[in-house]
């Protein structure tokens, strides 16, 4: 793998999901503990931020009433309900611990479901870059990152997903994911593996 030809995606890095006060938090809450994820991801940006590496987040945002989400079901109809990732607000924001490295991360808006490359740009953001190889972190694992992850798989792209840098509902769904799931169409590795496959100098 070469940094150049590799974008890491970041999903669902916002306050309603990792934030203890997040409307969501407890929806991953054990799975993140369990997986380090945060300070994980933190560590893998510190790494890459000195690469060529393309780094982009693709936050998800709605607007009060919700008039993007057309007869909802499931987490989609949750988020509705509880009011989760309301654009303007708190919890929609991006977490604490990456804010440091917003000049180096890419923002690509649009994201309304769990595809990332649905109603937003990230194929041609990806296609301007020259990236041939997508690498995943972030949540949740059997949701956003399992459907972007097939997509990109689909649209040709090597796909990665970070076993330590995600988060699922539970310790056992993550494990099941990693182990049984994402095998079939993508590597999975830790972002130490990570960074060793892309030949990044990993500070002591």
């Amino acid at each position: 793998m070469k940094p150049e030809q590799t974008a890491l995606v970041l999903i669902g890095y916002q306050n309603d999901y990792f934030s203890s006060e997040g409307i969501l938090h407890g929806v991953i809450e054990e799975s993140s503990r369990v997986t380090n994820v945060v300070a994980n991801t933190v560590h893998l940006l510190e790494c890459l931020a000195l690469t060529p590496a393309l780094i982009v987040t693709t936050p998800i945002f709605f607007t009060p009433n919700y008039e993007e989400l057309i007869e909802p079901v499931g987490i989609l109809k949750t988020i509705k309900e509880v009011g989760a990732f309301q654009v303007g607000q708190s919890g929609s924001e991006t977490i604490a611990e990456i804010q440091p490295f917003a000049d180096r991360i890419l923002e690509v808006p649009g994201k309304r479901g769990f595809n990332a490359f649905i109603n937003t740009n990230l194929q041609e953001v990806l296609q301007q870059n020259g990236i041939k190889n997508i690498v995943l972190a972030g949540a949740v694992t059997s949701i956003c990152i399992d459907s972007t992850g097939r997509a990109a798989r689909e649209k040709g792209y090597q796909v990665t997903v970070l076993s330590d840098c995600t988060s699922a509902r539970t310790v056992l769904e993550q494990g099941f994911y990693c182990n049984s799931i994402f095998a079939l169409y993508a590597e999975v590795m830790t972002h130490i593996e990570l960074l060793n496959a892309l030949e990044v100098v990993v500070p002591a």
